[in-house]
């Protein structure tokens, strides 16, 4: 039997020149590790509408979506990610973490800096580079 495979957006939301990064939860797959905010892809859903969905489901934000940034695999052993990452900016609301530990800004030059989940390193790379 395969594994599972599940699609999630994730959205680099700049401000300022920071990005933000929020720490997942307890109880939650990879408690504790830094990722780059968004979720699952629901039936119907195409990544722009779920990253906006998501947004301001977790965090109390609405969102504008911009550049789609691209596909990124990660497998996790018990399931594999596939990640549509796309830019965002915030048009209303500051992030209030209600799934999530904490929020954080952060230069991207610092991204690789933090713990974060193994599928959204390859982004902080294509986001930190000059």
């Amino acid at each position: 039997m395969g594994k599972r495979e599940i699609l999630v957006t994730a959205g680099v939301v700049e401000k300022e020149g920071k990005v933000l990064i929020a720490r997942r939860g307890d109880g939650q797959h990879l408690a504790g590790r830094w990722e780059f905010p968004g979720g699952k892809v629901e039936a119907g859903e195409d990544g722009p509408a779920c990253l906006k969905r998501e947004l301001q489901e977790e965090f109390g934000v609405i969102v504008e979506v911009g550049e789609f940034l691209g596909e990124f695999h990660h497998d996790y052993g018990e399931k594999k990610v596939v990640l549509l990452a796309y830019r965002a900016r915030i048009i209303q609301g500051n992030p209030d973490p209600r799934e999530h530990s904490e929020v954080a800004w952060v230069e991207k030059g610092e991204l690789l800096a933090y713990d974060l989940a193994e599928a959204d390193v390859p982004i902080a790379r294509l986001v930190s580079s000059p």
